[in-house]
């Protein structure tokens, strides 16, 4: 091969490798995005079971210390009050389904949007919930904790 041929070989070569580059550094955060939204689902998912399952060390897996829980009656719970309210009984569901999930991203922090519909049962009361709920939740290590929660009634 002459110079020149070599040369613009080298170019074309520089080029592909630069573009691949480019395309890898661009598609990975979008990847991980991806993955963290899976997990954040999963995590919301874990919550909701366990709110209607209730575990103690279940519950504390999925919270973080600083969590600021509020009811759409407009209570404030801590992360103490919400998991003893769940664990003892004094907050009964009988049946929680979440609708119109939508997460966003941001860092370490995802937001969360979904519409509650479920049941609360207080002695043999039955009572109908229908509510819009906002969910933060951290990155905190490897994990994703739930770090604010705000209902409202509809």
């Amino acid at each position: 091969m002459k110079n020149g041929e070599t040369m613009e070989l080298e170019r074309r070569l520089f080029a592909l490798v630069g573009g691949a580059a480019l395309i890898a550094a661009t598609a990975t955060p979008a990847v991980a995005q991806a993955d963290d939204a899976g997990m954040v689902a999963r995590r919301v998912e874990a919550l909701r079971v366990a709110m209607l399952e209730p575990d103690r060390r279940t519950l504390e897996g999925l919270c973080a210390e600083q969590l600021s829980y509020g009811q759409s009656a407009g209570r404030i719970e801590t992360r103490v009050q919400f998991i003893d309210a769940l664990v003892n009984r004094t907050s009964v569901f009988r049946s929680i389904t979440q609708t119109e999930q939508t997460i966003g991203l941001a860092s370490n922090v995802a937001t969360v949007r979904h519409l509650l519909n479920g049941e609360t049962l207080s002695g043999t009361t039955v009572t109908p919930v229908r509510i819009g709920v906002l969910q933060m939740w951290q990155k905190q290590g490897d994990a994703w904790l739930l770090l604010a929660r705000q209902a409202f009634r509809l």
